[in-house]
């Protein structure tokens, strides 16, 4: 009896886990629209605004980048205006997003 509700909690936290923090591609989409003027509809970077290529990042990579960028840990200052506001939510759906471009 004590293993089934074991594991019945088990199934649950995990799913509750998977559903909490999933990434919505969707919603990504609607915040890379931000991005398009310096990193390309297709996330090919503009080397002219020192903009570099996002089409093909793994999404771990992105969500690094973004959020060391938000935190400080890495300086860009070009950036930085427009990523400021974005939740940790926000950060992941927009990584779905470009991992798709």
């Amino acid at each position: 009896m004590n293993r089934s509700l074991l594991m019945l909690s088990v199934l649950v936290l995990s799913a509750f886990s998977a559903s909490a923090f999933a990434q919505d591609a969707a919603k990504g989409k609607v915040l890379y629209a931000t991005c398009i003027q310096c990193h390309g509809e297709k996330g090919e970077g503009n080397p002219a605004q020192k903009a570099p290529k996002l089409s093909g990042q793994h999404d771990w990579y992105v969500i690094k980048q973004v959020t060391e960028i938000k935190s400080g840990v890495r300086k860009n200052p070009e950036m930085l205006p427009f990523i400021t506001k974005l939740t940790e939510q926000d950060i992941k759906d927009l990584a779905a997003y470009i991992v798709t471009l």
